[in-house]
């Protein structure tokens, strides 16, 4: 990620009151961050925390995660967990399946159109299907 200058800074204030999400300081800096450029992003609490720093902004990690947890909310990104222990936010709200590249532990779009889900197994009495998560594991080849 890079420093926030004022086109990215519109931009995040811009993504934050289209879904009505107050414009304290902070938020809007990881905003920016995270869509100041206009493409989507995958990121980690903790890679945020580092770009925001990076930027030179003043934030906890607490903070960032508190942020990217009311971004969800106010559904500007989704949260896709890859194990019992890692999260990720996506700013891609399209439903759409993901890569995750075990060697570096990075996050990838993966082509939803080349996804095909014919059936689901029915939803419990009393419950319906929210949504399904697809993250599609990938390691090099055994040579």
């Amino acid at each position: 990620m890079t420093q926030i200058d004022e086109t990215m800074t519109r931009r995040g204030e811009t993504w934050l009151s289209g879904a009505n999400v107050r414009p304290t300081r902070q938020r809007v800096a990881l905003a920016s961050l995270l869509i100041g450029d206009g493409h989507d992003r995958h990121v980690t609490a903790e890679s945020l925390f580092a770009a925001a720093r990076d930027a030179g902004e003043k934030v906890s990690l607490a903070t960032v995660y508190n942020t990217l947890r009311a971004f969800c909310e106010a559904g500007l990104m989704q949260e896709v967990t890859v194990d019992g222990s890692r999260s990720y936010f996506d700013t891609n709200m399209d439903e759409h399946p993901h890569f995750f590249w075990e060697d570096n532990g990075e996050l990838t779009d993966a082509p939803a159109r080349e996804l095909k889900i014919e059936r689901l197994p029915s939803a419990p009495d009393g419950m319906e299907i929210a949504s399904v998560d697809v993250v599609i594991r990938l390691r090099p080849k055994a040579q």
